[in-house]
C-alpha cells in the first residue's frame, strides 16, 4: 500500500526529528503523503507545519470528516479529521489525519468526550468553517474554536447527517415541519 519513494517526503523526516517522542504513521497513495498523528499531538505537529521554513505549509485548503464504519478494510478508528495543508512555495500539497474512536455506544454518541480534537483555527483561519462543518455533519468537537455551532443545519437538529448509521430517510425531522407554498408566505 505504502510506496517507499513517496515515503521519502522531506515532511515526514522534518516532523519526526522534531517530535521523536511522538508516535506517527506515514502513508503514499498515487502520490499524496498523509501523515498520521495521535489526537492529543495534532496542535503542535500543525503549528510546527506551519511555523517551520522548510516545510512552510502556509495554507489550509480544508478539514474534512470520515466515518469509517462499515469500512471493508480494518481501520485504527471509526473516525477521522483530515487536514489538507499546501505550501504555495513549492507547490506541496500534504494531508494530515487524526483518528477519534468513540468511547460510548453508538446511540449515545452525539456528545462523547472522545470525539474531540483541537481546532487549529489560531493557525489558518480558513479552518473556523470547516470545523464547523465537520461538527454538524459528523459531530466532532473542536477544543477552543472560537464559535463552534452549526453552520449548515438548525441549531436543535438532533443529529450528525453524515455518520453511516444516520437513516437515509432521516429520524422523522422532515414529518415534522409544516409545508410552506406560495399562498402561505
Amino acid at each position: 500500500m505504502a510506496n517507499t519513494k513517496s515515503l521519502d517526503h522531506p515532511t515526514f523526516k522534518r516532523v519526526k526529528s522534531a517530535f521523536p517522542m511522538f508516535k506517527f504513521r506515514a502513508s503514499d497513495y498515487l502520490g499524496q503523503s498523509t501523515l498520521v498523528v495521535e489526537p492529543e499531538n495534532l496542535h503542535d505537529v500543525m503549528e510546527f507545519l506551519k511555523s517551520d521554513e522548510q516545510c512552510d505549509y502556509n495554507f489550509l485548503s480544508d478539514v474534512i470528516g470520515v466515518d469509517y464504519l462499515g469500512y471493508p478494510s480494518k481501520t485504527v478508528a471509526r473516525f477521522a479529521v483530515v487536514y489538507n495543508l499546501c505550501a504555495y512555495s513549492r507547490d506541496d500539497r500534504f494531508f494530515v489525519k487524526v483518528f477519534l474512536e468513540p468511547s460510548i455506544p453508538t446511540e449515545g454518541i452525539e456528545n462523547d468526550p472522545a470525539l474531540i480534537v483541537d481546532s487549529v483555527c489560531d493557525l489558518w483561519s480558513s479552518a473556523e468553517w470547516a470545523e464547523r462543518e465537520v461538527f454538524d455533519m459528523f459531530g466532532i468537537r473542536f477544543a477552543n474554536h472560537p464559535d463552534l455551532r452549526r453552520i449548515l443545519l438548525w441549531e436543535d437538529y438532533p443529529a450528525h447527517p453524515l455518520r453511516k448509521d444516520y437513516p437515509l430517510r432521516g429520524r422523522g425531522e422532515r414529518e415534522s415541519y409544516r409545508i410552506v407554498d406560495r399562498t402561505s408566505s
